[in-house]
């Protein structure tokens, strides 16, 4: 949960697969969804938390941020944080969140999560949501310096106007989505197939 940050997006934008983003801004972020095993236990976990109208953002495991006007972007993965592009999921459709924030917002944002390229992924972290999600408890904890893919979008958008309730580094794909206001696609929207990450671990 945050405060104002539902109201922060200026545009949510579904792109097919063979779509890509157009004229991408620092601070700018996407979610997107794997195939994989993780990536499927990940949505289920989502499902335990989010019920009723709000479990349509599960349809969502996995999240980015953009960090350059060439389509580069900052993901945490199971290898850990790297620098990608955007066309790498060209294949895969995926959803684009156009925040609304000042340049310098915008950079610092990015300058965060170029700051963060090769920290290792937060498995920890995981285990911290995992224990939340099935005890009902708050449970927060982790190790400095490790990320998940949406805890460092998260931590990432904190440079501009966001204020979280929840602990940003523990955000899911699927809250980013809610507070954001991103509806998924309508049924039957071509997914493509994932973004291949040649040895590389795909994860939240």
């Amino acid at each position: 949960m945050a405060h104002d940050v539902g109201t922060a997006a200026s545009a949510v934008e579904h792109h097919g697969p063979g779509e890509r983003m157009v004229d991408p801004e620092p601070g700018d972020f996407i979610l997107t969804h794997g195939a994989e095993l993780f990536s499927q236990l990940i949505r289920i976990g989502q499902q335990v938390r989010f019920g009723g109208a709000d479990r349509a953002y599960t349809f969502w495991n996995h999240a980015a941020l953009v960090v350059s006007a060439d389509g580069t972007i900052v993901e945490a993965l199971g290898s850990g944080v790297e620098r990608r592009s955007i066309a790498d999921y060209d294949p895969t459709q995926y959803t684009v969140v156009r925040i609304t924030a000042s340049a310098a917002d915008r950079a610092e944002a990015a300058a965060f999560a170029e700051s963060c390229v090769g920290h290792p992924y937060g498995w920890t972290t995981i285990v911290s949501i995992a224990l939340s999600l099935l005890t009902g408890a708050k449970l927060s904890f982790g190790f400095n310096g490790q990320l998940i893919c949406s805890g460092l979008v998260a931590r990432s958008l904190e440079r501009t106007t966001a204020i979280f309730e929840d602990e940003p580094s523990h955000i899911m794909p699927a809250q980013l989505a809610k507070l954001y206001g991103a509806i998924p696609p309508a049924p039957g929207t071509p997914k493509g197939r994932p973004a291949t990450r040649a040895g590389r671990g795909q994860t939240t």
